[in-house]
């Protein structure tokens, strides 16, 4: 059985987003570490809960924000300043 769950690495542990249903202590894991995209969250005072309202909030731009041409704006200050 296969099963995945998204989780944090921090302090030397890994700790999961959600608790596993049907899944036994001492059942070996593999974990995958994946590279650190996005914003943290909680390092800015944001829940999972005021998360979520953000998402639900801003959702209607996603379709603009996710355009090819709005990378431009991923690094936005680096690209200000160049000539």
């Amino acid at each position: 059985m296969l099963k995945t769950i998204e989780g944090i690495y921090r302090d030397g542990k890994v700790e999961l987003a959600e608790t596993p249903a049907d899944v036994q202590d001492e059942t070996r894991v593999i974990v995958t570490f994946l590279e650190a995209r996005g914003v943290d969250l909680r390092a800015h005072g944001i829940d999972a809960a005021q998360a979520d309202e953000l998402r639900s909030a801003l959702g209607a731009f996603a379709e603009d924000w996710d355009r090819p041409e709005m990378a431009a704006y991923d690094d936005y200050d680096a690209a200000r300043r160049k000539p």
